[in-house]
Order: structure tokens, then sequence, then C-alpha cells
């Protein structure tokens, strides 16, 4: 009898762990699916929460004081799948950071493709998980469905934040004369995301210690701390630098300020790994994806960028603002206009 209870057991187990390693199927992720590999990797962290992810509520519910405006930013991740929970929760938060607000959670929308294994779910939602941790945010809620329509994994993410009334930051309030500083260096997210995606290709050419370091960008991909900071020292506008590169971001910088720029190639920074990783695939490194790089104008740049390095973040002035709409990028013997970005280098590769 005891024999029989143990075998009858050990099928069960084995039936359990079959159910979690099989292909989910196509339509809306079942309840058993949500709580085992979705719900279960989250926690609440932020007391504005009301409300946050649960079976049979389709809203979040977050509550703010008289003196604070509810920002909120929405971003696709569509250009890779390898860190793609880290990766969608950045992008949207450094939005959100870069209007001067404090995030509170993001909504997600995931999309996986017909035969994806709930332990690749599961996998995304932890790395979405330990990201909030990191970054101090909640998950609210959102919608995960397996689909024919796509045929890798797409996250979407909606962050909400806040921002006191007295203290946002509109980048169309700068002005003409203010310096122009960026944090990090160009490329940081697109030198991350090739190194992940062409490992195996790129060990083949370069020494191990190369590539491990182009791996490790991923870890400078959020401006939030840089945000906060810049805040403290009254920054006029804020723009984080995402599809085009930095020269995109200039130009939209520059519009969304009516301003004109004047940009000094050289005061750019840019590290060697980057550089390599373009030259061998043919790149632009200034037009390349660059979440991880924060431009803000501001009235005194030396300040600012004292502040930022003391507080370990990489900072330069790299040019000024003008009241002339003309937007360049002045090199030893070149002057480049700035224009609207196209479609980002990482496609040539990814």
């Amino acid at each position: 009898m005891k024999s029989a209870i143990i075998h009858e057991s050990f099928i069960i187990v084995l039936q359990q762990k079959w159910e979690k390693g099989k292909s989910m199927k196509i339509g809306k992720v079942n309840e058993t699916i949500l709580k085992r590999s979705v719900f279960k990797q989250l926690h609440k962290k932020r007391d504005e929460v009301i409300l946050g992810p649960s079976v049979g509520e389709d809203c979040a519910m977050v509550t703010f004081s008289e003196d604070e405006l509810c920002v909120i930013s929405t971003d696709p991740i569509t250009g890779t799948t390898k860190d793609i929970g880290s990766l969608a929760v950045h992008v949207t938060i450094n939005d959100l950071a870069a209007n001067g607000s404090e995030p509170i959670g993001i909504l997600l929308t995931i999309l996986l493709p017909e035969g994806f294994a709930e332990e690749k779910l599961k996998a995304i939602m932890t790395d979405v998980n330990r990201t909030c941790d990191e970054l101090g945010i909640d998950v609210l809620g959102g919608h995960t469905e397996v689909t024919r329509a796509v045929n890798q994994p797409i996250i979407n993410v909606t962050g909400i934040g806040k921002a006191n009334k007295n203290t946002r930051v509109i980048n169309s309030e700068a002005g003409p004369d203010m310096d122009v500083i960026m944090t990090k260096w160009a490329g940081v997210e697109g030198t991350a995301i090739i190194a992940a995606e062409k490992e195996v290709e790129l060990r083949a050419k370069y020494h191990g210690a190369f590539v491990d370091r182009a791996l490790a960008y991923k870890s400078y991909i959020s401006v939030l701390p840089e945000s906060r900071i810049a805040l403290r020292f009254n920054a006029a506008a804020m723009h984080d630098a995402t599809e085009g590169g930095v020269f995109g971001a200039l130009w939209e910088l520059g519009a969304s300020a009516n301003l004109g720029l004047e940009i000094r190639l050289d005061a750019i920074p840019i590290r060697q790994e980057t550089i390599e990783i373009c030259e061998h695939f043919n790149m632009n490194p200034y037009k390349l994806i660059s979440s991880g790089v924060l431009l803000i104008i501001s009235p005194d740049g030396q300040a600012m960028t004292k502040a930022l390095i003391e507080a370990g973040i990489d900072a330069s002035i790299i040019g000024k603002t003008t009241e002339a709409i003309q937007r360049v990028v002045i090199g030893e013997d070149t002057v480049r206009s700035l224009e609207p970005a196209k479609a980002d280098e990482l496609y040539k590769v990814i």
C-alpha cells in the first residue's frame, strides 16, 4: 500500500513538471499560469499602489497628492530577445525620469509566439521583477497572451510616474546659451544588445575580456540616478537617447525645446568596445540605440557635471543651445547638420 502511494505521488510530481515545461497554447494565458509564472514573481513595493495585478481585475489604482502630476509613457521592445524583461522596464522608466518624474510602476502587455515555453515566460517575469526591485517600482498589471501574430516575444510597457507641479521638466521651457550635458557614452544599449546577440561571433574575433566588458554595458541602461541629480540642479530640459542614438536624440532635444544646438563631436564620450564593434558591423556609433545616455540642458553645466561625476556617473558638457534653429555637430574639419532619426543602426545587425 505504501509503495502504491509513493508511486502515485511520483506520477503527480512528474505531471506537474511536464505541465510547467510544456509550450503554452494560443490565446490569453490561463489563470494557473498567470498565478504560477507571472504573479508569483512579483511583489508590492510602493505605498502609492492601491490595486495591483490580480485575476479578474482589469485596472490598477494609484494615489497622488494634490500638488502632483501623473506622468505616463509607453514603449515596446522589438529589436532583441535577450534580457528583454529588464530592457523593457528601463526604456519606459527612462522616459519618465527624463520628464522629471518619480516612477511608481508599470503595466505590461506581453505577446508570445505559438509554442513559447512557460519556463521562458517565468524567466522574463523574474527579470522584470528584479529590475523593478532595483528601481523601486511596482508592476501594476497588464496582459499576457500567446498569439500567431508575433514570431518572437514582444513586451510593451506603460509607465506611471508622479511629478511635483513646481519641479516637473518640460523641454520647451529651456532657453538659448545653456550647456548641453551628456551622461555615459554613445551606443550604450546597442553595444550591450549586439554583444549578447552576436557573442559567439565577437568572441571569435576579440579577446574574451573585451566581449565581457561590452556585455556589462547592460548594467548602465538606467538614467534614473542622473535624472534625480539633474532635478536638484534645476535642469531646464532632459531627453534619453533611444532609437537613432545620440545624434537622433540631440535632434529631438533641440526640436522639443525649439532651440538650435552647437555640439562638439570630440566632446561626445564613446568607449573603445563600441567603436570596434561598430567598425566590425559597419555601423555609425552615434546613430546606435543609446538608452543609458541622458541629455540635459542646464544653465550651469559646470556645477551639474561636477555633481554627476561626484555621484559616480560619467558626464560631459558637449555643447550649447542657440537661438538659431540650426542644429549642428562640429568636427575638426567638418560641420554636420543633425536630422531626425531614421532606422537605427542596430537593425543592420539584428
